[in-house]
């Protein structure tokens, strides 16, 4: 099913200019999203339970093992129905291209764990960073509820034992520690970063206050799709800067810097309107 769409990678968002005779999820005009993955078995217990993230054949949207897959940077795309997100109208698609990829990845793990029951302390809604400069802007624009740096050692020990949960999505070489110190007793540490160094792992913290370490990657496409719909309803998007495809290069290198807040998304479409 070819696409127009913005946004690069594993975070895709266009519309549908054609379909296959037998798909009945879409039609040509409607906007669409595609995420991390573009197949599964479909039949394993994983994609049975729609966990097909999952699945151990799954096929990613880009560098894919099985076929090859160019993911966003490519002009127009074909993907099976079951792997399309439906649009909501009301949602943007350059602010929300984000979310099939950062979205999920944090809701996913809330909804599993448990973590998103009302009156709940996450570390999510309070921001944990190295960067005590990022305090204000998390706190009035981002609307977090409170602001730990890590580093600083009187605030972590005056906020011990103070969060039922954290999702730490630091991919960067990190202690652990730390953060299960700020865990109330059955509170839950989740990993959704990937540190290319293991992480060192105290077993007393966990053992004094029943405390769980757990990991999660993405979602399963009905979970996602939840996801977008409740971004939807309750006007939730992402803060984003929009370039065209020829400053990609520019782009990667200011990426290198960290400069950037919080996601490039490529306009890939009107880019080639230009051209």
């Amino acid at each position: 099913m070819p696409t127009k769409f913005l946004h690069f990678s594993h975070e895709i968002v266009g519309v549908v200019t054609e379909v296959g005779s037998k798909v009945k999820k879409v039609k040509a005009g409607d906007k669409v999203g595609v995420g991390y993955m573009v197949g599964s078995c479909r039949s394993c217990d994983q994609c049975s339970d729609d966990q097909e993230q999952y699945c151990s054949q799954i096929t990613q949207t880009y560098n894919a093992h099985d076929v090859v897959t160019y993911g966003g940077y490519s002009d127009h795309m074909v993907a099976n129905e079951h792997f399309i997100i439906l649009w909501p109208e009301d949602l943007p698609l350059d602010v929300g291209a984000p979310l099939l990829c950062a979205g999920i990845t944090v809701y996913s793990p809330m909804r599993y764990y448990g973590l998103d029951k009302a009156g709940m302390h996450v570390g999510v809604v309070s921001v944990i960073s190295t960067n005590p400069n990022k305090k204000e802007e998390a706190i009035s624009e981002l609307g977090a509820d409170s602001f730990l740096v890590s580093h600083d050692q009187p605030q972590m020990e005056a906020a011990m034992g103070t969060l039922d949960g954290i999702i730490d999505t630091v991919s960067a070489n990190h202690a652990l520690r730390p953060l299960i110190n700020l865990l109330k007793p059955n509170g839950k540490l989740i990993l959704v970063g990937a540190p290319a160094k293991p992480h060192e792992l105290h077993t007393l913290p966990l053992l004094s206050g029943r405390k769980l370490v757990g990991g999660s990657q993405i979602g399963g496409i009905k979970e996602t799709q939840d996801m977008i719909d409740f971004a939807a309803k309750n006007k939730i998007t992402t803060t984003i800067e929009l370039i065209p495809i020829d400053y990609i290069n520019t782009a990667m290198e200011r990426l290198k810097k960290s400069d950037v807040r919080y996601r490039f998304v490529i306009d890939v479409a009107n880019t080639l309107k230009s051209t």
